[in-house]
């Protein structure tokens, strides 16, 4: 039972890796087919406990506290994404010549024979943007789509419901395509290549590998982006079918076979006749929101990729113009005393924020929390122009700080060593002071939030609701 179609599942012995979001979906549509299922679970929490109860009811073994022991028997593992490939229940696999798939493999294999296409999104940065505002498109243009995977709604669910979809989009982590051999998108994009996840996959090259499976077997067209080159090296190692074409996307001018700007307007030259003179005007820069750069390049992947599938210009438009971005990316919280607000809880990496800081010309920069090993030299060397200011909370702003102190000397900083619920209170009263008409204050922490927050949501909430005291005490 390598990576080829499993077509009778009934009576074969399948574990199943990890409880979590995944685990029992996954768990309860192969016992649903007749398999025999076990779940096994490194922790056994209340969470877990409860969990198991449910399947229990339904059938399925549940060991809980011992994720490590190959059931006896067991012909395939299907495992929770976020299961690093060094644990010792694939080593055992490994040894006994037992194959793993991912949930979105299981997906895969489950689609039936007039399945929907995919069109699949990754990168670093952008994707669940990406996927929606391709959904979005998608449905502009009177397709029945969803967007689904990592952004949270089951693959599982989309492929095994009774709904029938013309095409899907679809978010893919790295760790997803780590552990789907057999996947073949219709088309897709590799949006961006930074460094994220390396304790997980081990290196920068098993990384951007794992981020590359998903250009493998295309159909159509394999996306990438003009200004990562990294991201055109996986097109060029991508084993593809015969005819599939690669279509850049780009924020300057765009040559043939490439989506890019000209005068403000999206424009296609890549699924158009005679490419070496025509464009097909899709959208204006207008109609992306927000329309930052880095929020148009996610349009321009999400256009290609919606172009790939043979939707008209005009839903590229109506797709963008209707499209709603979630909260904590790039969102305007308010204005106060001419200073905008900007939430960006989301940016919990360097490249992130990246983008982030390189949207406003002039920062009151609120960042920090956990570094996840990054350093900021970097970052802070190519936003020191812009900087008007600088907060720091947060586990890990020392670190923040330091490449302050070498690439922006005299950018104000206020360091807050404060950690309880007020922080981000007293955060946002040091950026006012700092701030100045036509100033933007953006929180682009650049870091994770556990260190002081839930999540990034928590922490965006907190922004959000100290920025609108701001504007209830100046009513």
């Amino acid at each position: 039972m390598g990576s080829g179609k499993v077509t009778d599942w009934q009576g074969k012995h399948v574990t199943v890796a990890g409880l979590g979001v995944s685990g029992p979906p996954a768990a309860k549509a192969l016992h649903g087919l007749g398999a025999r299922v076990t779940v096994v679970n490194d922790g056994d929490d209340e969470r877990a406990r409860a969990q198991a109860e449910e399947l229990r009811a339904l059938g399925v073994t549940v060991r809980l506290g011992d994720g490590a022991t190959l059931p006896e028997g067991t012909e395939l593992i299907v495992t929770a994404p976020g299961w690093k490939p060094d644990k010792p229940l694939f080593a055992a696999a490994a040894e006994a010549g037992v194959p793993v798939w991912g949930d979105v493999e299981l997906a895969w294999q489950l689609r039936g024979p007039d399945a929907a296409p995919w069109l699949a999104v990754t990168g670093t940065n952008g994707k669940t943007t990406t996927v929606q505002m391709l959904a979005s498109i998608l449905t502009a243009a009177g397709l029945r789509t969803a967007a689904v995977g990592n952004i949270g709604v089951s693959l599982l669910d989309a492929v095994l419901g009774e709904e029938q979809y013309d095409v899907l989009a679809v978010e893919l982590s790295s760790y997803q395509l780590h552990w789907a051999p057999s996947l073949r998108a219709h088309s897709a994009v590799v949006l961006n290549l930074a460094p994220d996840h390396l304790d997980w996959h081990g290196s920068m090259e098993a990384y951007a590998a794992d981020k590359g499976r998903i250009y493998e077997g295309n159909r159509i067209a394999c996306v990438y982006n003009v200004a990562d080159k990294a991201t055109e090296d996986l097109v060029r190692e991508a084993d593809v079918e015969e005819g599939c074409r690669a279509v850049g996307f780009t924020l300057g001018t765009p040559g043939p076979s490439q989506l890019g700007v000209v005068d403000g307007i999206l424009v296609d030259r890549a699924f158009v006749e005679n490419r070496q003179h025509n464009a097909q005007e899709l959208a204006e820069v207008l109609d992306v929101n927000p329309p930052a750069p880095h929020n148009v390049a996610n349009a321009l992947a999400a256009a290609a990729l919606a172009r790939a599938f043979g939707v008209p210009a005009r839903a590229v438009r109506d797709g963008l113009r209707s499209f709603t971005p979630d909260a904590h990316r790039i969102a305007h919280v308010a204005d106060v005393d001419g200073v905008a607000y900007i939430d960006d809880s989301k940016a919990t990496n360097t490249h992130a924020a990246e983008a982030s800081l390189a949207a406003y010309p002039s920062i009151v920069w609120i960042a920090g929390g956990l570094a996840k090993g990054a350093t900021f030299d970097e970052l802070v060397a190519g936003a020191a122009g812009r900087l008007r200011g600088v907060v720091l909370i947060g586990a890990d702003r020392a670190l923040i700080r330091e490449a302050l102190a070498r690439h922006a000397p005299k950018v104000p900083v206020v360091d807050l060593e404060q950690t309880d619920t007020g922080a981000m209170r007293a955060a946002v009263r040091e950026a006012r002071r700092l701030a100045a008409a036509g100033d933007t204050v953006l929180l682009a922490p650049a870091c994770a939030s556990m260190d002081m927050f839930t999540n990034y949501n928590t922490r965006g909430d907190a922004f959000a609701e100290a920025v609108r005291e701001l504007g209830a005490a100046d009513a």
